[in-house]
């Protein structure tokens, strides 16, 4: 490759599988001014050395020192969704440069079809029968844990952004009614339909009013930060269901759990916790929050694996076509984060 100033190195700061490497390089071999580098030893240290040529940099948990001696930074990838871990470093990082952050979407159809399958499984009763069905017991009738009708009920969307969108669009063939509350209104692109009842965030009490299904699928940040809580819960109501795929801290931990315990919601799936790294109890076992919600019968647990399978080669398209946009001189890149506004 020649020494031309619009030549563009990307170093990836974790360890990538050689799949998406060989995945990655075959897309991206047509564009001569980009080099990509796949480190073997993506320690702090090693990367240090090598990461001041560095335009573009691709990795979950950036250090300190990594972005500081990357002194050419352009763009910051994060493959994941979520960066509210990294917004405190950026901004400081951008106090003497411009380094963009970019909040990958890459896992937002896997979250969507969780996001389905929790909702399905907690209306439809799945979990308890299952688990009745392997201790032997036989039950065909409506006596136990009967199941949740879907047809016309009012699914609220909580948030419209990648995974939402594609939630809206997968539940579309059932016979419900939508409602959105979203941010900024001024960003949607597509039409909607007049069925569908928009809300901005100032409305969310009434929001919450008029749905049966609450689906909450917001960034952290001071805005969205613990916004469900006691009374929230309440005004959903004795019928309504959550299912939260974002972030634990978006409901107060202990409202949601008293909502469950007292009855005053019907149920929830949720795949996001409050504590990622919990201690073993007595008898060995891990659970990632503070109130017992694994006692409770009306919730459906699931582990934070939303994003599953990970090892899925098309998650990495938007980071490719970035890359690609990088290589043509352009700034639109998608997923820009505005360190501001927090997403």
């Amino acid at each position: 490759m020649s020494e031309s100033e619009n030549n563009i190195i990307v170093c990836f700061t974790s360890e990538i599988p050689n799949k998406v490497r060989e995945y990655l390089s075959e897309k991206l071999k047509l564009l001569v001014n980009v080099e990509i580098l796949f480190p073997e030893d993506t320690s702090v240290g090693a990367l240090s050395k090598i990461v001041h040529s560095a335009d573009i940099l691709i990795g979950w948990r950036p250090s300190k020192e990594i972005l500081i001696n990357a002194t050419k930074l352009k763009l910051f990838i994060n493959p994941g969704a979520g960066v509210h871990h990294l917004l405190e470093l950026f901004r400081e990082i951008n106090k003497d440069r411009k380094v963009l952050l970019i909040n990958g979407h890459g896992n937002s159809y896997f979250v969507a079809q969780h996001t389905v399958a929790l909702l399905l499984a907690l209306m439809n009763k799945i979990i308890p029968h299952h688990e009745w069905m392997q201790e032997g017991k036989w039950r065909t009738g409506d006596e136990d844990a009967v199941s949740i009708p879907l047809r016309f009920k009012k699914v609220g969307l909580l948030g419209y952004g990648a995974i939402n969108q594609k939630v809206h669009r997968f539940l579309s063939g059932f016979d419900i009614e939508f409602s959105i509350l979203r941010k900024h209104w001024e960003k949607q692109e597509t039409p909607l339909s007049n069925r569908v009842r928009k809300y901005e965030f100032s409305e969310l009490h009434q929001f919450l009013k008029n749905i049966d299904i609450l689906i909450i699928a917001v960034p952290v940040t001071s805005l969205t930060r613990k916004m469900i809580k006691k009374k929230e819960l309440e005004l959903l109501g004795p019928r309504g269901l959550i299912i939260n795929v974002s972030r634990g801290e978006i409901i107060d931990e202990e409202s949601l759990f008293n909502a469950l315990q007292e009855r005053k919601i019907q149920g929830a799936a949720i795949d996001v916790w409050y504590n990622y790294n919990p201690e073993s109890d007595e008898e060995g076992k891990k659970y990632p929050f503070t109130f017992p919600f694994h006692t409770l019968d009306n919730i459906v647990l699931s582990p934070h694996r939303g994003y599953s399978p990970f090892n899925d080669l098309l998650r990495w398209n938007e980071i490719i076509e970035n890359l690609k946009r990088m290589s043509q001189g352009r700034k639109d890149f998608i997923n820009i984060v505005n360190l501001e506004e927090e997403y």
